[in-house]
């Protein structure tokens, strides 16, 4: 019996040892989107994304060293309590010590989530010296973006499959024609709302996941530490296209951010006629 205990839980502290090493390390190279048979959490790319993971490998241990308790207790009813081991049973029905070991137990395991829980939730919703703002609109089926800070707005439409091009890295029903660009290290004040129906902008590396309701303004932050391409899609249903709302977020350098601004300010204030002429050359 003994035996059988102490090989699941080394089973067990293996896998776990080996899954919390994995989002630990952040030299492995994990894409910013869902792969076929992926284990864990994405690879966090903002701050609040880094304490979400290190909360869920927390309650990991936590609900595996539960689940593992529990089913020691099953095995040693199974075998040294059954009728075949055990003909005469025990009449035993109280036990002062067990009763108080069974309330105590469990109350400083929860108030050890209940920290951490609360500590997140403080973190993820406070939003003080933000460095520039996002403003998002959620439509069916697509996403509207504006800079406030900068007049600089335009809206990101999926990419049909038929124009996806596995060769240059893209992937179906995760690329827009638009995709948002932020700094990188800086701090942005996303706002979120929703023209017509409830959606819900989410971007798993960066832990953000935010309904846009008609009619009001949710607020959440975000500050991306890496470069690259995140991907994220609408997480509310929202309709017969809901799965073809795809989000691509570039982070760049301050520098390139401030090039892709200009860029973007010269080609909204170009004329109609200027537009022509451009696309006839």
């Amino acid at each position: 019996m003994n035996r059988l205990t102490l090989a699941v839980w080394s089973a067990c502290a293996t896998a776990m040892t080996a899954v919390t090493a994995r989002a630990a390390d952040d030299s492995l190279p994990t894409p910013s989107f869902p792969t076929p048979w992926q284990l864990n959490l994405q690879t966090p790319a903002t701050p609040v994304m880094e304490q979400m993971v290190s909360f869920h490998n927390l309650l990991l241990w936590i609900i595996t060293g539960i689940s593992l308790f529990v089913l020691a207790l099953l095995l040693i009813c199974i075998f040294r309590f059954n009728e075949r081991a055990n003909p005469v049973p025990s009449k035993t029905t109280h036990n002062t010590l067990l009763e108080v070991i069974w309330t105590a137990v469990p109350v400083l395991i929860l108030v050890t989530i209940a920290v951490p829980s609360y500590r997140l939730l403080y973190f993820v919703d406070r939003i003080s010296d933000a460095d520039m703002t996002l403003k998002i609109t959620g439509n069916q089926w697509y996403w509207s973006y504006e800079y406030p800070d900068s007049n600089v707005s335009f809206d990101a439409t999926p990419i049909p499959d038929d124009k996806i091009d596995a060769s240059k890295g893209q992937h179906r029903l995760l690329e827009v024609d638009n995709p948002v660009v932020l700094p990188i290290d800086t701090s942005v004040r996303v706002l979120v709302t929703g023209a017509d129906v409830i959606h819900a902008w989410a971007v798993p590396a960066f832990g953000v996941k935010s309904d846009t309701v008609p009619g009001r303004t949710n607020e959440t932050w975000v500050r991306a530490t890496k470069l690259g391409r995140f991907y994220g899609q609408c997480s509310e249903l929202c309709g017969v296209d809901h799965s073809f709302m795809p989000i691509v977020v570039d982070v760049v350098s301050k520098e390139d951010f401030q090039k892709w601004l200009a860029a973007k300010k010269q080609a909204a204030s170009a004329t109609p006629s200027t537009q022509l002429a451009s696309s006839q050359n």
